[in-house]
Protein backbone atom coordinates (compact mmCIF):
# COMPACT_ATOMS: atom_id res chain seq x y z
CA UNK A 1 0.00 0.00 0.00
CA UNK A 2 2.90 2.37 0.68
CA UNK A 3 4.14 2.05 -2.90
CA UNK A 4 0.65 2.61 -4.28
CA UNK A 5 0.25 5.72 -2.15
CA UNK A 6 3.58 7.10 -3.36
CA UNK A 7 2.61 6.49 -6.97
CA UNK A 8 -0.80 8.06 -6.49
CA UNK A 9 0.72 11.11 -4.82
CA UNK A 10 3.09 11.75 -7.72
CA UNK A 11 0.27 11.16 -10.21
CA UNK A 12 -2.05 13.64 -8.46
CA UNK A 13 0.75 16.20 -8.53
CA UNK A 14 1.18 15.56 -12.27
CA UNK A 15 -2.56 16.10 -12.81
CA UNK A 16 -2.29 19.48 -11.09
CA UNK A 17 0.71 20.38 -13.29
CA UNK A 18 -1.11 19.34 -16.48
CA UNK A 19 -4.27 21.26 -15.64
CA UNK A 20 -2.22 24.36 -14.90
CA UNK A 21 -0.31 24.06 -18.19
CA UNK A 22 -2.51 24.30 -21.30
CA UNK A 23 0.39 25.90 -23.24
CA UNK A 24 4.18 26.01 -23.09
CA UNK A 25 3.92 29.49 -21.55
CA UNK A 26 1.69 28.20 -18.77
CA UNK A 27 3.97 25.20 -18.21
CA UNK A 28 6.96 27.49 -17.71
CA UNK A 29 4.94 29.72 -15.40
CA UNK A 30 3.91 26.71 -13.31
CA UNK A 31 7.52 25.48 -13.23
CA UNK A 32 8.64 28.93 -12.02
CA UNK A 33 6.13 28.84 -9.17
CA UNK A 34 7.33 25.41 -8.04
CA UNK A 35 11.00 26.35 -8.27
CA UNK A 36 10.54 29.56 -6.32
CA UNK A 37 8.66 27.65 -3.62
CA UNK A 38 11.61 25.26 -3.44
CA UNK A 39 14.12 28.08 -2.90
CA UNK A 40 15.38 28.55 -6.46
CA UNK A 41 16.42 32.09 -7.39
CA UNK A 42 15.61 33.52 -10.82
CA UNK A 43 18.49 34.98 -12.82
CA UNK A 44 18.26 36.91 -16.08
CA UNK A 45 20.22 36.23 -19.25
CA UNK A 46 20.45 40.01 -19.70
CA UNK A 47 22.25 40.50 -16.39
CA UNK A 48 25.57 39.40 -14.93
CA UNK A 49 25.33 36.23 -12.85
CA UNK A 50 26.75 36.00 -9.35
CA UNK A 51 26.46 32.34 -8.48
CA UNK A 52 27.51 30.43 -5.38
CA UNK A 53 28.24 26.75 -4.76
CA UNK A 54 25.41 25.12 -2.85
CA UNK A 55 22.77 27.50 -4.27
CA UNK A 56 19.88 26.94 -6.71
CA UNK A 57 18.88 29.06 -9.72
CA UNK A 58 16.74 29.18 -12.86
CA UNK A 59 16.20 31.35 -15.94
CA UNK A 60 13.65 31.51 -18.73
CA UNK A 61 13.85 32.35 -22.42
CA UNK A 62 10.76 33.65 -24.22
CA UNK A 63 8.82 32.45 -21.17
CA UNK A 64 8.38 29.12 -23.01
CA UNK A 65 11.78 27.58 -22.20
CA UNK A 66 13.14 27.22 -18.68
CA UNK A 67 16.49 26.01 -17.31
CA UNK A 68 16.90 25.25 -13.60
CA UNK A 69 20.14 24.21 -11.91
CA UNK A 70 21.52 23.43 -8.47
CA UNK A 71 25.27 23.84 -7.91
CA UNK A 72 26.93 21.27 -5.69
CA UNK A 73 28.59 22.50 -2.52
CA UNK A 74 31.82 20.81 -3.65
CA UNK A 75 31.60 22.03 -7.23
CA UNK A 76 34.77 23.39 -8.79
CA UNK A 77 35.13 24.74 -12.31
CA UNK A 78 35.59 21.95 -14.81
CA UNK A 79 33.28 19.50 -13.07
CA UNK A 80 30.35 18.07 -14.97
CA UNK A 81 26.71 18.95 -15.50
CA UNK A 82 24.06 16.30 -14.91
CA UNK A 83 21.13 17.27 -17.12
CA UNK A 84 17.64 16.05 -17.86
CA UNK A 85 16.17 17.67 -20.95
CA UNK A 86 12.52 17.64 -22.03
CA UNK A 87 10.15 19.93 -23.92
CA UNK A 88 7.22 22.15 -23.00
CA UNK A 89 5.37 22.29 -26.33
CA UNK A 90 2.73 19.92 -27.69
CA UNK A 91 0.95 19.71 -31.07
CA UNK A 92 -2.03 22.07 -31.15
CA UNK A 93 -4.12 24.41 -33.27
CA UNK A 94 -2.87 27.99 -33.23
CA UNK A 95 -4.62 31.16 -34.26
CA UNK A 96 -3.25 32.63 -37.49
CA UNK A 97 -1.78 36.16 -37.55
CA UNK A 98 -4.92 37.41 -39.32
CA UNK A 99 -8.01 35.62 -38.02
CA UNK A 100 -10.79 38.06 -38.93
CA UNK A 101 -13.10 37.13 -41.81
CA UNK A 102 -15.51 39.55 -43.53
CA UNK A 103 -18.50 37.34 -42.69
CA UNK A 104 -17.70 37.58 -38.96
CA UNK A 105 -20.68 39.75 -38.03
CA UNK A 106 -21.83 39.08 -34.47
CA UNK A 107 -24.60 40.41 -32.30
CA UNK A 108 -24.18 41.38 -28.65
CA UNK A 109 -27.37 42.18 -26.71
CA UNK A 110 -29.23 42.25 -30.05
CA UNK A 111 -27.02 45.12 -31.28
CA UNK A 112 -24.69 44.58 -34.27
CA UNK A 113 -21.02 45.04 -33.44
CA UNK A 114 -18.99 46.50 -36.28
CA UNK A 115 -15.85 44.54 -36.99
CA UNK A 116 -12.78 46.50 -35.98
CA UNK A 117 -14.19 48.12 -32.85
CA UNK A 118 -14.37 46.92 -29.28
CA UNK A 119 -17.70 46.60 -27.50
CA UNK A 120 -17.16 49.93 -25.71
CA UNK A 121 -16.64 51.72 -29.02
CA UNK A 122 -12.91 52.35 -28.75
CA UNK A 123 -10.86 51.52 -31.79
CA UNK A 124 -8.52 48.53 -31.47
CA UNK A 125 -4.87 48.43 -32.57
CA UNK A 126 -5.51 44.99 -34.04
CA UNK A 127 -8.74 45.86 -35.84
CA UNK A 128 -7.39 44.85 -39.24
CA UNK A 129 -6.29 41.42 -38.03
CA UNK A 130 -8.74 40.07 -35.44
CA UNK A 131 -12.41 40.43 -34.66
CA UNK A 132 -13.38 42.95 -32.01
CA UNK A 133 -15.30 40.37 -29.98
CA UNK A 134 -12.21 38.19 -29.67
CA UNK A 135 -10.16 41.17 -28.54
CA UNK A 136 -12.82 42.12 -26.01
CA UNK A 137 -12.90 38.59 -24.59
CA UNK A 138 -9.12 38.63 -24.22
CA UNK A 139 -9.14 42.08 -22.67
CA UNK A 140 -11.76 41.02 -20.14
CA UNK A 141 -9.69 37.97 -19.24
CA UNK A 142 -6.43 39.84 -18.63
CA UNK A 143 -7.95 43.01 -17.24
CA UNK A 144 -7.11 45.63 -19.86
CA UNK A 145 -8.70 47.47 -22.75
CA UNK A 146 -8.80 45.90 -26.24
CA UNK A 147 -6.64 48.70 -27.65
CA UNK A 148 -3.95 47.83 -25.06
CA UNK A 149 -3.37 44.48 -26.76
CA UNK A 150 -0.39 44.78 -29.10
CA UNK A 151 -0.22 41.17 -30.28
CA UNK A 152 -0.57 37.63 -28.99
CA UNK A 153 0.07 33.93 -29.51
CA UNK A 154 -3.12 31.94 -29.00
CA UNK A 155 -3.74 28.22 -29.25
CA UNK A 156 -6.86 26.11 -28.90
CA UNK A 157 -6.92 23.85 -25.84
CA UNK A 158 -9.16 21.04 -24.68
CA UNK A 159 -11.26 22.31 -21.78
CA UNK A 160 -11.74 18.79 -20.40
CA UNK A 161 -9.40 18.46 -17.41
CA UNK A 162 -6.73 15.80 -17.02
CA UNK A 163 -7.90 12.92 -14.85
CA UNK A 164 -6.88 9.67 -13.16
CA UNK A 165 -9.17 6.84 -14.29
CA UNK A 166 -9.35 3.14 -15.09
CA UNK A 167 -10.86 0.18 -13.25
CA UNK A 168 -8.35 0.55 -10.42
CA UNK A 169 -7.41 4.17 -11.09
CA UNK A 170 -4.26 3.01 -12.84
CA UNK A 171 -4.24 5.35 -15.85
CA UNK A 172 -3.90 9.05 -16.60
CA UNK A 173 -5.95 10.57 -19.42
CA UNK A 174 -4.84 13.96 -20.63
CA UNK A 175 -3.69 16.04 -23.52
CA UNK A 176 -0.02 17.08 -23.66
CA UNK A 177 1.40 14.04 -21.86
CA UNK A 178 3.96 14.30 -24.65
CA UNK A 179 5.89 15.91 -23.21
CA UNK A 180 4.63 17.58 -20.04
CA UNK A 181 4.74 14.23 -18.25
CA UNK A 182 8.52 14.05 -18.66
CA UNK A 183 8.86 17.78 -17.99
CA UNK A 184 7.01 17.34 -14.71
CA UNK A 185 8.89 14.19 -13.63
CA UNK A 186 12.28 15.77 -14.29
CA UNK A 187 11.34 19.04 -12.58
CA UNK A 188 9.92 17.29 -9.51
CA UNK A 189 12.98 15.02 -9.37
CA UNK A 190 15.33 18.03 -9.38
CA UNK A 191 13.34 19.88 -6.74
CA UNK A 192 13.12 16.85 -4.44
CA UNK A 193 16.77 15.93 -5.00
CA UNK A 194 17.81 19.41 -3.84
CA UNK A 195 15.19 20.07 -1.16
CA UNK A 196 17.13 19.58 2.08
CA UNK A 197 20.11 21.48 3.49
CA UNK A 198 22.32 18.43 2.99
CA UNK A 199 21.14 17.59 -0.56
CA UNK A 200 24.06 19.35 -2.24
CA UNK A 201 26.64 18.94 0.55
CA UNK A 202 28.59 16.17 -1.21
CA UNK A 203 27.69 17.06 -4.80
CA UNK A 204 30.67 17.93 -7.00
CA UNK A 205 28.71 18.74 -10.15
CA UNK A 206 25.72 20.79 -11.27
CA UNK A 207 22.27 19.22 -11.38
CA UNK A 208 20.13 20.70 -14.14
CA UNK A 209 16.76 20.46 -15.87
CA UNK A 210 16.25 22.12 -19.27
CA UNK A 211 12.71 22.29 -20.67
CA UNK A 212 12.70 23.54 -24.27
CA UNK A 213 10.04 24.95 -26.54
CA UNK A 214 9.46 23.99 -30.21
CA UNK A 215 10.60 20.34 -30.12
CA UNK A 216 7.50 19.30 -32.03
CA UNK A 217 8.45 21.56 -34.96
CA UNK A 218 12.17 20.84 -35.16
CA UNK A 219 13.74 22.79 -32.25
CA UNK A 220 15.15 25.43 -34.60
CA UNK A 221 14.28 28.61 -32.73
CA UNK A 222 15.93 30.98 -30.27
CA UNK A 223 14.35 29.01 -27.43
CA UNK A 224 14.51 25.51 -28.93
CA UNK A 225 17.05 22.79 -28.21
CA UNK A 226 18.77 23.71 -31.48
CA UNK A 227 19.63 27.13 -30.09
CA UNK A 228 22.64 27.92 -27.86
CA UNK A 229 20.47 27.81 -24.70
CA UNK A 230 22.21 24.75 -23.27
CA UNK A 231 25.76 25.85 -24.09
CA UNK A 232 24.97 29.37 -22.91
CA UNK A 233 23.89 28.00 -19.54
CA UNK A 234 26.95 25.77 -19.16
CA UNK A 235 29.29 28.56 -20.24
CA UNK A 236 27.83 31.18 -17.92
CA UNK A 237 27.84 28.85 -14.92
CA UNK A 238 31.44 27.83 -15.60
CA UNK A 239 32.61 31.41 -16.15
CA UNK A 240 30.97 32.49 -12.89
CA UNK A 241 33.61 30.48 -11.04
CA UNK A 242 36.60 30.86 -13.38
CA UNK A 243 37.56 32.89 -16.43
CA UNK A 244 39.56 30.03 -17.97
CA UNK A 245 37.52 29.04 -21.03
CA UNK A 246 39.19 25.65 -21.53
CA UNK A 247 37.59 24.42 -18.32
CA UNK A 248 34.22 24.38 -20.09
CA UNK A 249 35.57 21.85 -22.59
CA UNK A 250 36.71 19.71 -19.69
CA UNK A 251 33.31 20.03 -18.01
CA UNK A 252 31.51 18.94 -21.18
CA UNK A 253 33.43 15.67 -21.21
CA UNK A 254 32.38 15.03 -17.61
CA UNK A 255 28.72 15.82 -18.28
CA UNK A 256 25.70 13.68 -19.10
CA UNK A 257 22.29 14.41 -20.64
CA UNK A 258 19.11 12.40 -20.21
CA UNK A 259 16.82 13.30 -23.11
CA UNK A 260 13.37 12.52 -21.71
CA UNK A 261 10.53 12.29 -24.22
CA UNK A 262 7.50 10.02 -24.09
CA UNK A 263 7.72 6.64 -25.85
CA UNK A 264 5.21 4.65 -27.92
CA UNK A 265 3.75 1.81 -25.86
CA UNK A 266 2.61 -1.43 -27.48
CA UNK A 267 -0.97 -1.03 -28.71
CA UNK A 268 -3.06 -4.24 -28.41
CA UNK A 269 -4.81 -3.53 -31.71
CA UNK A 270 -1.60 -2.78 -33.61
CA UNK A 271 0.99 -5.13 -32.13
CA UNK A 272 2.58 -5.67 -35.54
CA UNK A 273 3.75 -2.02 -35.55
CA UNK A 274 6.44 -2.87 -32.97
CA UNK A 275 9.60 -4.89 -33.50
CA UNK A 276 9.10 -8.33 -31.92
CA UNK A 277 11.77 -8.03 -29.22
CA UNK A 278 11.21 -4.36 -28.45
CA UNK A 279 7.63 -3.82 -27.31
CA UNK A 280 7.41 -1.32 -24.43
CA UNK A 281 4.34 -1.87 -22.27
CA UNK A 282 2.35 0.37 -19.96
CA UNK A 283 3.39 -0.14 -16.29
CA UNK A 284 6.76 -1.45 -17.53
CA UNK A 285 8.96 1.50 -16.56
CA UNK A 286 11.06 3.97 -18.53
CA UNK A 287 11.99 3.03 -22.09
CA UNK A 288 15.57 3.34 -23.37
CA UNK A 289 15.37 4.31 -27.05
CA UNK A 290 17.94 3.07 -29.58
CA UNK A 291 18.40 3.83 -33.26
CA UNK A 292 21.31 2.87 -35.51
CA UNK A 293 20.77 6.01 -37.61
CA UNK A 294 21.15 8.20 -34.51
CA UNK A 295 17.57 9.39 -34.49
CA UNK A 296 18.10 8.74 -30.79
CA UNK A 297 21.40 9.61 -29.10
CA UNK A 298 21.69 6.46 -26.96
CA UNK A 299 24.85 4.37 -27.15
CA UNK A 300 26.17 1.41 -25.18
CA UNK A 301 27.87 3.56 -22.54
CA UNK A 302 24.98 5.93 -21.88
CA UNK A 303 22.48 3.08 -21.86
CA UNK A 304 24.61 1.17 -19.34
CA UNK A 305 24.86 4.16 -17.00
CA UNK A 306 21.13 4.76 -16.99
CA UNK A 307 20.40 1.05 -16.58
CA UNK A 308 22.78 0.79 -13.64
CA UNK A 309 20.78 3.40 -11.75
CA UNK A 310 17.60 1.38 -12.40
CA UNK A 311 19.21 -1.84 -11.21
CA UNK A 312 20.43 -0.27 -7.99
CA UNK A 313 16.93 0.94 -7.12
CA UNK A 314 15.07 -2.09 -8.45
CA UNK A 315 13.29 0.01 -11.06
CA UNK A 316 11.92 -1.60 -14.24
CA UNK A 317 13.45 -0.59 -17.55
CA UNK A 318 12.48 -1.36 -21.16
CA UNK A 319 14.12 -1.15 -24.58
CA UNK A 320 12.80 0.21 -27.86
CA UNK A 321 14.05 -0.03 -31.44
CA UNK A 322 11.79 0.97 -34.33
CA UNK A 323 11.00 -1.68 -36.93
CA UNK A 324 13.56 -1.76 -39.75
CA UNK A 325 10.93 -0.99 -42.39
CA UNK A 326 9.42 1.99 -40.57
CA UNK A 327 10.54 5.58 -40.23
CA UNK A 328 11.75 6.68 -36.82
CA UNK A 329 10.90 9.92 -35.06
CA UNK A 330 13.49 11.86 -33.10
CA UNK A 331 13.94 13.94 -29.97
CA UNK A 332 16.08 16.75 -28.58
CA UNK A 333 18.67 14.06 -27.73
CA UNK A 334 20.63 14.02 -31.01
CA UNK A 335 20.35 17.82 -31.26
CA UNK A 336 21.86 18.37 -27.82
CA UNK A 337 24.44 15.60 -28.19
CA UNK A 338 25.75 16.94 -31.51
CA UNK A 339 25.47 20.57 -30.44
CA UNK A 340 27.33 20.21 -27.16
CA UNK A 341 29.38 17.01 -27.43
CA UNK A 342 27.86 15.70 -24.18
CA UNK A 343 27.10 12.00 -23.67
CA UNK A 344 23.36 11.47 -24.04
CA UNK A 345 20.77 8.75 -23.48
CA UNK A 346 17.24 8.93 -24.93
CA UNK A 347 14.48 7.66 -22.66
CA UNK A 348 10.76 8.13 -22.08
CA UNK A 349 7.73 6.76 -20.29
CA UNK A 350 5.43 4.59 -22.47
CA UNK A 351 2.10 6.02 -23.58
CA UNK A 352 -0.74 5.45 -26.03
CA UNK A 353 -2.46 7.93 -28.38
CA UNK A 354 0.58 10.19 -28.68
CA UNK A 355 -0.24 13.60 -30.22
CA UNK A 356 -3.98 13.06 -29.88
CA UNK A 357 -6.18 15.44 -27.90
CA UNK A 358 -6.54 12.75 -25.20
CA UNK A 359 -3.41 10.74 -24.49
CA UNK A 360 -2.98 7.91 -22.01
CA UNK A 361 -0.23 6.63 -19.72
CA UNK A 362 0.08 4.52 -16.57
CA UNK A 363 0.43 5.86 -13.04
CA UNK A 364 3.15 3.29 -12.37
CA UNK A 365 5.32 4.72 -15.13
CA UNK A 366 4.97 8.25 -13.77
CA UNK A 367 6.23 7.00 -10.41
CA UNK A 368 9.05 4.98 -12.00
CA UNK A 369 10.14 7.97 -14.10
CA UNK A 370 10.21 10.33 -11.13
CA UNK A 371 12.17 7.88 -8.96
CA UNK A 372 14.63 7.09 -11.77
CA UNK A 373 15.29 10.76 -12.49
CA UNK A 374 15.69 11.58 -8.80
CA UNK A 375 18.18 8.73 -8.37
CA UNK A 376 20.08 10.00 -11.43
CA UNK A 377 20.56 13.41 -9.82
CA UNK A 378 21.57 11.95 -6.49
CA UNK A 379 23.99 9.30 -7.70
CA UNK A 380 25.43 10.17 -11.09
CA UNK A 381 28.60 11.83 -9.77
CA UNK A 382 29.51 8.77 -7.74
CA UNK A 383 28.66 6.31 -10.54
CA UNK A 384 30.44 8.20 -13.30
CA UNK A 385 33.66 8.30 -11.28
CA UNK A 386 33.85 4.52 -11.67
CA UNK A 387 33.48 4.47 -15.47
CA UNK A 388 36.39 4.81 -17.88
CA UNK A 389 35.91 4.79 -21.65
CA UNK A 390 38.59 6.89 -23.39
CA UNK A 391 41.96 5.80 -22.00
Amino acid sequence: MAKESEGSSVAVDLIDFLNASPTAFHAVDEAKKRLRSAGYEQVSEREDWKLEAGKKYFFTRNHSTIVAFAIGKKYVTGNGFHVIGAHTDSPCLKLKPVSKAELNKVVSDNVPVESGYSVDGKKSNENQKHHSLLLQLLADEVGCQPYDICDFELQACDTQPSIIAGATKEFIYSGRLDNLCMSFCSLKALIDATSSESSLAEETGVRMVALFDHEEVGSNSAQGAGSPVMLDALSRITSSFSSEFKLLEKAIQKSFIVSADMAHALHPNYMDRHEDNHQPKLHGGLVIKNNANQRYATNAVTSFIFREIANKHNLPIQDFVVRNDMACGSTIGPILASGTGIRTVDVGAPQLSMHSIREMCAIDDVKHSYKHFKAFFQEFSHLDAKITVDI
